[in-house]
């Protein structure tokens, strides 16, 4: 299956320029995952490639799960992490989160 890149960075570059990235909350769907994180066992990317196919959206498990930290190193052993699910609609979920956050605090 054929997967097309989504450049979640595009949203926040203006003529060759990066404005801060937001922390965009993720809505909890009855879809989603759930998983014990092992801590130094488990990796997002390794994560992502189980759930989605694809090792790039670790980042994304990362925004479902703002009581886990900042970054996958900072995820306390045990943790149970939500994983959102499906990534198609997660995806649709963090653009209007994007939106959303443009809209109330300008783009």
């Amino acid at each position: 299956m054929s997967r097309n890149y989504f450049n979640r960075y595009e949203f926040f570059e203006t003529d060759g320029t990066f404005r801060m990235v937001p922390g965009i909350k993720l809505p909890i769907k009855g879809t989603d995952k759930y998983y014990v994180y092992k801590n130094g066992r488990d990796r997002l990317d390794k994560l992502s490639q189980e759930y989605y196919g694809t090792p790039i959206f670790g980042w994304l498990i990362m925004c479902a799960n703002p009581f886990a930290g900042t970054n996958e190193f900072e995820i306390p052993d045990n943790f149970i992490l939500r994983i959102p699910f499906p990534l198609i609609n997660t995806l649709q979920d963090y653009k209007r989160g994007v939106e959303l956050y443009n809209l109330y605090y300008g783009e």
